[in-house]
């Protein structure tokens, strides 16, 4: 079972509010999760994370993959180091016609 750290929407239109949680690669977004790690809040400024590193640890080390979103939380709490410059690198030359 192929087993990612997520995050799943809740609040109102317009209003946001995300639980980090750990779920199967295989359910919807906001469907059945195997626990709650979390929870993050884009809406205060700043913007306010809670995640659990314990637990995020854990589930870390027994093979969960982060999504891109869940990486870059997860990276902001130090749960994960930040490897190299976050901007991809772009390639300036002109090519020849």
């Amino acid at each position: 079972m192929a087993v990612k750290i997520i995050l799943t929407r809740l609040g109102d239109k317009k209003s946001p509010f995300y639980r980090v949680v750990v779920a199967d690669a295989r359910v919807a977004r906001d469907g059945q999760y195997i626990e709650q790690i979390g929870t993050y809040n884009p809406l205060t400024n700043p913007a306010e994370i809670k995640i659990n590193t314990e637990l995020a640890n854990k589930w870390i080390k027994n093979g969960a993959q982060p999504t891109e979103t869940a990486k870059t939380l997860l990276q902001k709490v130090g749960v994960l180091e930040v490897k190299g410059n976050s901007v991809p690198k772009t390639n300036n030359k002109k090519k020849k016609a």
